[in-house]
């Protein structure tokens, strides 16, 4: 008997779905215990070099894909591997991008509670995503995706 793997990485939950979350958990945290740790100029600045960061990031990572015609949600088979744009300096742009995205709401929400999640979902990303989707592209596409994962880091 065969078993046949699905032809999509697996991954635990859509990665905006646990962004979003971490997100709405760390907000309901700061109703609950108020925190401070940047204001003024100082938050509108960072917040907005992050915020204007993440969407260019993640801009040319969806540009990358649609140049490669593969699609970007987790639950469909990759057609292609992406390499060039966001790719070519970064295996996972669009995660990098919500990062940074994540981080622009702690830093305009003035809340240590939603930065601090961003460790504990970095790991439940490292390992619930990104090592399902690395296992999946490798067994997928084979040593054209590890010419790839030589070639590119992970993260920057």
């Amino acid at each position: 008997m065969t078993v046949s793997l699905p032809d999509h990485a697996n991954v635990i939950a859509p990665p905006p779905l646990l962004f979003l979350g971490a997100l709405l958990a760390g907000f309901a945290l700061e109703i609950v215990w108020p925190t401070s740790f940047v204001s003024g100029l100082a938050r509108i600045a960072l917040g907005s070099a992050l915020l204007a960061a993440g969407t260019a990031v993640m801009r040319s990572g969806f540009s990358a894909q649609r140049r490669a015609g593969t699609t970007v949600p987790t639950h469909l088979p990759t057609d292609a591997i992406a390499s060039d744009g966001a790719y070519a300096w970064s295996r996972n742009p669009l995660y990098l991008g919500l990062m940074l995205l994540y981080s622009g709401a702690a830093v305009f929400g003035d809340s240590l509670w939603v930065l601090g999640l961003l460790l504990p979902l970095f790991a439940v990303l490292r390992i619930g995503v990104v090592g399902r989707e690395e296992a999946y592209l490798e067994r997928k596409f084979g040593d054209a995706y590890r010419a790839y994962r030589n070639r590119v880091r992970r993260w920057i």
